[in-house]
């Protein structure tokens, strides 16, 4: 293992396209959506436990999520569990975690990856990761995992890339889009030169800074101000200072689409981004009426193409229901159409209106 390899494991989502099951207090990453027996965020930490030296795994997570870190990765040094005081996107997240490893390691390489993906293929996730970390160490160069699609997907974002390799697998991005309507979709996947945005980055730490200083001067300024703080006692209330200050923006839409010396390496490693309940029941196994169960204790008849998710100990007795999300939790049902699972935030928020947060 190189010991200037890092990664920051972002964490500080709400999850809440998966509620009733993700709650504000304890969101999807924490937890097992797919019934595997471990959290997203373990999987995603053991992912990277195989290539990257234990202590230079970051988390970086809002503070309220401190304490759950601490029990579901329970080997993870406690310095390395970064609390944010509060949700400003990814820009502020990835200066954080790149202020703080410049002053500590001038040589650092990173990896940038959310926590609630699903990777099936950890040895070609591992091939990949470790082909960009060798790239972004020879050239100034910000690396991003694009996915080869496999179907016109209209909830992922897309990268078109040059079709001519600079480097063995890695390509430069000519344009990323944000999520398209189907037929741009179509379009896209037809074209072959498009892949899905994993949101998966690789690059130098001082590159990244240096993009801040040209891209994202304001914000620059601001870590930069407060840098010398990082890594003492003093850095949690540099934090409290640093993040009233800062724009609420994506690292895609700050840095990304905007540098010059954007890559991406197309990949194939079993990837989702487990937004939503119809992308959990795509990756679940099916009874032989193709219905995504996870519970113990569910018995459907006359059922037929249903995601449902119940607590192990109740049990669940369906009828007659086609194509529907039905999950159960203590003190919530949910039971949806699954052509209309995007509008589960629109619920959540008539929730919010009507009952305030105590179901949330």
């Amino acid at each position: 293992m190189n010991k200037h390899h890092y990664v920051a494991i972002m964490a500080g989502g709400i999850g809440s396209r998966f509620w009733p099951m993700s709650r504000s207090n304890y969101p999807k990453q924490f937890l097992d959506i797919l019934n595997t027996g471990k959290t997203l965020i373990q999987d995603t930490f053991d992912r990277f436990a195989s290539f990257i030296p234990l202590e230079n795994i970051y988390v970086v997570t809002s503070s309220e999520y401190i304490n759950i870190v601490k029990k579901q990765l329970p080997q993870l040094p406690l310095q390395n569990i970064l609390g944010e005081p509060s949700r400003k996107n990814t820009a502020p997240c990835v200066a954080y975690i790149s202020f703080k490893l410049q002053q500590l390691d001038p040589q650092a390489s990173l990896i940038v990856a959310p926590a609630d993906h699903l990777i099936l293929d950890t040895i070609a996730f591992t091939k990949v990761c470790l082909e960009a970390l060798t790239f972004v160490n020879k050239h100034n160069a910000f690396i991003t995992l694009g996915i080869k699609p496999t179907y016109p997907n209209t909830g992922y974002g897309y990268i078109q890339y040059e079709q001519h390799a600079v480097s063995d697998n890695v390509y430069k991005v000519k344009t990323f889009t944000e999520k398209p309507n189907l037929e741009l979709a179509k379009t896209f996947i037809a074209s072959g030169e498009f892949l899905w945005n994993a949101g998966i980055f690789v690059w130098q730490v001082k590159n990244i800074v240096s993009a801040f200083e040209r891209y994202l001067p304001e914000m620059y300024e601001i870590f930069g101000a407060e840098k010398d703080a990082f890594n003492t006692t003093g850095e949690v209330a540099a934090l409290q200072k640093i993040y009233p200050l800062c724009t609420n923006i994506s690292i895609d839409f700050g840095i990304m689409e905007k540098a010059d010396n954007v890559y991406v390496i197309p990949s194939s490693f079993g990837w989702s981004d487990l937004g939503t309940w119809n992308s959990a029941y795509e990756n679940l196994e099916k009874d032989y009426l193709h219905n995504a169960v996870a519970g113990d204790n569910v018995m459907v008849f006359d059922t037929h193409g249903c995601m449902i998710h119940s607590h192990n100990n109740k049990l669940v007795v369906l009828q007659g229901m086609e194509d529907f999300i039905v999950v159960d939790t203590n003190d919530v049902l949910l039971i949806c159409r699954k052509d209309k699972e995007q509008e589960i935030k629109e619920y959540v928020a008539e929730v919010k209106r009507n009952k305030g947060d105590k179901f949330l």
